[in-house]
């Protein structure tokens, strides 16, 4: 049995308290905004051309096997394409993509317009050639969550660069902002 003291000294502060709202999707936006998320870039074709999204809910979950999700918007012009994949390529960008980034992005444009900056993989799979780091993945899971679906690959190949050469500094997206990691942001442990 717990006594009112015990109740009082575990329970949140009053500053905690002060911004409590209603989950509205503006609010749980406002609440992720600043929470920031490496970018990705995610490409696909079903049989129907390539589809391209930029993303930051890729995380890695396993191993073994290699594993990631990502999440796929309903409101993503590309969604129907990558759901309908049997494979997928993520693309982790740095800051030299960040155009890239802004591209797949943007709704209403053709992703794939300029013939030069990407090219299909042997195995089919479109993929832009200036992200220094790529996973190819099939799909080995899918979840619908909301508006959203959760997607979960199996990674079969990964494009990494050279070892004697440096990789920029990943793009990160915080509070509806583009930004750079770097050795200046770390911080003592």
């Amino acid at each position: 049995m717990h006594t009112n003291s015990t109740l009082t000294a575990n329970a949140a502060p009053s500053s905690a308290l002060r911004g409590l709202r209603e989950v509205s999707p503006d609010a749980f936006k406002a609440a992720f905004r600043n929470h920031p998320g490496g970018v990705a870039v995610i490409t696909a074709d079903a049989g129907h051309g390539p589809a391209a999204l930029t993303a930051t809910s890729v995380i890695s979950v396993s191993l073994a096997p290699p594993l990631l999700v990502f999440s796929l918007s309903a409101m993503s012009s590309s969604t129907a394409t990558l759901r309908a994949a049997k494979t997928a390529v993520v693309h982790l960008l740095t800051v030299d993509e960040l155009e890239l980034a802004k591209l797949c992005a943007t709704s209403g444009v053709d992703r794939f317009a300029d013939c030069s900056t990407w090219s299909r993989l042997p195995t089919g799979e479109p993929f832009f050639h200036s992200a220094p780091v790529w996973i190819r993945g099939k799909v080995v899971g899918e979840m619908v969550a909301g508006d959203s679906a959760v997607i979960a690959l199996e990674a079969l190949d990964v494009g990494l660069p050279p070892a004697d050469k440096p990789v920029p500094e990943p793009l990160v997206y915080h509070n509806r902002t583009w930004h750079r990691l770097g050795s200046y942001s770390t911080l003592p442990s």
